[in-house]
C-alpha cells in the first residue's frame, strides 16, 4: 500500500464529504479544498526557502540620520552664503583681498573644526 500525502487525504475527506452531503454543498467542500491546498502550498514553500537561505544574524537596526547630520547641513549652508555673499561684496567694492581671504580661512577652519568634533 502506497503511503498517503496530506493532501491526498484532504481530497478523499472532501470527496468522502461530498458524497455524504450532496451536490448542494459542492462549492463550499472545492472552496475548503483549496484554502487548505493553498495553506500547504505555502508551509512547502517557506520550507524549502528556509533551507536554501542561510540563517543569518539580525541586523543592528538601520542607523538614523541625528542632530549632526542636520547640523552639518546648516554649517555648509552657512558657510556658503557668507563666503559667496563676502566674495561678491569685495569684488563689487574693489576693496583689497586680505579681509575677503580672511573671511575664507575662518570658514574652512569652523568647518573642519566642526568636522573633526563630529567624529568623537
Amino acid at each position: 500500500m502506497e503511503k498517503s500525502s496530506p493532501a491526498g487525504d484532504e481530497l478523499r475527506a472532501s470527496v468522502e464529504a461530498r458524497r455524504e452531503l450532496g451536490p448542494e454543498y459542492e462549492d463550499s467542500l472545492i472552496e475548503g479544498f483549496l484554502d487548505k491546498m493553498d495553506q500547504e502550498i505555502d508551509r512547502r514553500v517557506e520550507e524549502r526557502v528556509a533551507a536554501r537561505v542561510p540563517q543569518q544574524e539580525p541586523k543592528a537596526p538601520a542607523v538614523r540620520p541625528g542632530v549632526d547630520a542636520g547640523q552639518r547641513l546648516a554649517l555648509a549652508i552657512v558657510s556658503i552664503v557668507l563666503g559667496v555673499g563676502s566674495t561678491v561684496a569685495f569684488a563689487i567694492t574693489d576693496r583689497r583681498a586680505g579681509p575677503m581671504i580672511l573671511i575664507w580661512v575662518g570658514i574652512i577652519v569652523v568647518n573642519i573644526a566642526f568636522a573633526r568634533g563630529s567624529r568623537r
